[in-house]
């Protein structure tokens, strides 16, 4: 049997006999050879690739989003390329950069936060691009309401009774902030509440949009030296929020506090929380861009979730004067 005979089996061309074919699949099976998707794609010129475009891959976020875009290509013939972008000022041009070396067939792009011109500019690009916790109209998105989310979040604080309420934000180039912050103001205005625009802050650091322990614990420590004090906060994120705790740990405060996200730290630290479908964004996404690839003429979809509510100790002022690290918290007046 011939080496052409093989390649033609394997890469389903024409020509080949159905009792050749089987011949052939027998021998590979017995041998445990399985052909690679990219030399396949060589073969046929194409690379049949997907590439996750991240800002960080270390965060609890994106390896839940990755896991549900790798199970669900794993049940096809592509592979996972992911690529690690700065979330700098020099953002665009990295993933221009990236567009432009067509690595990859499709691009799924994964809390990439750019403008609206830049975003456009992207539509020339002929591979298709899915977006992940992001929206622009003229890419297949999935994204879970954030004003929703932020909303129900705001009003479980509340629910309990506080009325002083602060936000720990992030970079409001994110599509995600902004609805998270309109959330947060939403819930206020429609209880007849006070908005205190001094208590929305972020930290100083601008390092993944903001998006860090580092940034939610500088963020917290602000909040800790306002005079008076806010009586509980809604935190953008799981990540800052772990930041923020501690700053309230070292500092000997404690502040009740709802986070978003539910990453799987958030369970073992009794953080309340906005649970987004991380897994299932990564899968849905990662369809989308299949369906793409095999019509690429079918009409742009975007899917939004619901996000859910998850109450845990962080937000109940029954443990106050007691630390989620299980020490004892010494509350200084005012």
């Amino acid at each position: 049997m011939s080496i052409a005979t093989v390649s033609r089996v394997f890469n389903q061309s024409a020509g080949v006999s159905d009792d050749t074919r089987q011949k052939v699949l027998d021998v590979a099976q017995k041998m445990g050879y399985h052909p690679q998707a990219f030399a396949q794609g060589l073969a046929r010129k194409q690379k049949n690739t997907v590439m996750a475009v991240v800002p960080v891959i270390s965060n609890y976020f994106f390896m839940e989003v990755l896991a549900g875009i790798q199970d669900k290509l794993s049940q096809s013939n592509f592979e996972l390329y992911i690529f690690n972008v700065t979330a700098d000022e020099q953002l665009f041009e990295q993933v221009e950069h990236v567009l432009k070396r067509q690595w990859a067939e499709g691009y799924l792009f994964i809390s990439i936060h750019l403008q609206s011109d830049q975003w456009k500019k992207l539509t020339s690009i002929r591979n298709p691009i899915v977006l992940v916790d992001e929206y622009y109209s003229n890419f297949d998105s999935v994204s879970v309401n954030s004003v929703e989310g932020a909303y129900a979040a705001t009003q479980h604080l509340i629910d309990r009774g506080y009325e002083r309420l602060a936000m720990i934000s992030a970079l409001e180039t994110s599509k995600p902030i902004q609805d998270r912050i309109a959330g947060f103001k939403q819930a206020l205005t429609e209880n007849k509440m006070k908005i205190y625009r001094s208590l929305v802050v972020q930290g100083d650091t601008s390092y993944r949009d903001g998006f860090t322990e580092r940034a939610g614990y500088e963020a917290m420590l602000k909040l800790i030296d306002k005079n008076p004090r806010p009586d509980a906060c809604f935190c953008a994120s799981d990540i800052q929020a772990v930041g923020a705790l501690k700053a309230m740990r070292d500092r000997g405060i404690y502040i009740p506090i709802i986070s978003y996200d539910d990453i799987e730290i958030a369970e073992y630290m009794g953080l309340s929380t906005i649970r987004q479908p991380m897994y299932d964004m990564g899968a849905l996404a990662t369809q989308k861009m299949i369906d793409r690839l095999d019509n690429p003429d079918k009409q742009i979809s975007h899917t939004v979730f619901s996000p859910e509510l998850v109450v845990r100790a962080s937000s109940n002022g029954s443990h106050r004067g007691q630390s989620l690290y299980g020490e004892a918290v010494k509350e200084n007046s005012e």
